[in-house]
């Protein structure tokens, strides 16, 4: 896919500084920030062949769709003003897009060994000296594992691994969102951030790559049946 290089920077930049801006707005400036950020989608999206749009709008609403059962349902995580804000959703494609664009900047073997060594030292430190027991991440860490050992798309989520725990670890520390001491209902020591989080983004980058054909074919149906009715009437 045709993904331009510089996303791999600028797009993890404008997540950070509206990570930050977030920290001090107000409902109605995280309305605004929401708006901001799916107009910056769009921008991003626009250059890109229709394969890649389809994937990353998938992302979007699989990511969704784990948000308000992740968040709002099952309080895993929550967010500041414990609801779910509107630029979290064109975040999830800006994310993805990120990831991509490093795993076609940097050469795909590093990108991968760098995931997995990352995701392994971060699962075991989990489980022994850092401040809170993470044995949910743990089990998150060797799901990723086994998708970047036999996935034919490992180097994707090799890459959106390492912008999710970059900005997991920044997004906590800023107080952006914070992580339930435990899973509701489970008991299961979880950190803030677990460190497994990114196995969560790699099941919405499944959903959306395995469906994104199917998008690509519908789009381009519809398109064509608009055009012939349209031909009708002309």
């Amino acid at each position: 896919m045709r993904i331009p290089r510089w996303y791999a920077a600028a797009l993890p930049a404008y997540l950070a500084a509206l990570l930050a801006l977030d920290t001090q707005a107000s409902l109605h400036e995280q309305l605004a920030l929401g708006v901001l950020t799916f107009v910056v989608l769009g921008a991003a999206l626009r250059p890109l062949p229709a394969l890649a749009r389809a994937q990353a709008v998938g992302v979007v609403l699989f990511a969704t769709l784990g948000e308000v059962a992740g968040s709002l349902v099952w309080g895993v995580y929550h967010y500041r003003l414990h609801n779910l804000p509107l630029f979290i959703p064109p975040a999830h494609g800006l994310v993805y897009l990120s990831g991509v664009a490093l795993s076609r900047t940097v050469p795909r073997r590093a990108v991968v060994w760098a995931a997995a060594l990352g995701a392994s030292a971060w699962g075991i430190a989990g489980l022994t000296f850092l401040p809170r027991l993470d044995v949910a991440g743990a089990f998150g860490v060797l799901l990723l594992l086994v998708f970047l050992w036999r996935s034919r798309w490992r180097a994707t989520y090799a890459g959106v691994f390492l912008v999710v725990g970059a900005l997991e670890l920044y997004g906590t520390s800023i107080g952006t969102w914070r992580w339930a001491t435990d899973l509701p209902g489970l008991g299961v020591p979880d950190g803030n951030p677990p460190s497994g989080v990114a196995s969560g983004y790699v099941w919405f980058d499944v959903m959306a790559l395995l469906v994104a054909p199917s998008l690509v074919a519908l789009a381009r149906r519809a398109s064509a049946d608009v055009r012939a009715t349209a031909g009708e009437y002309s």
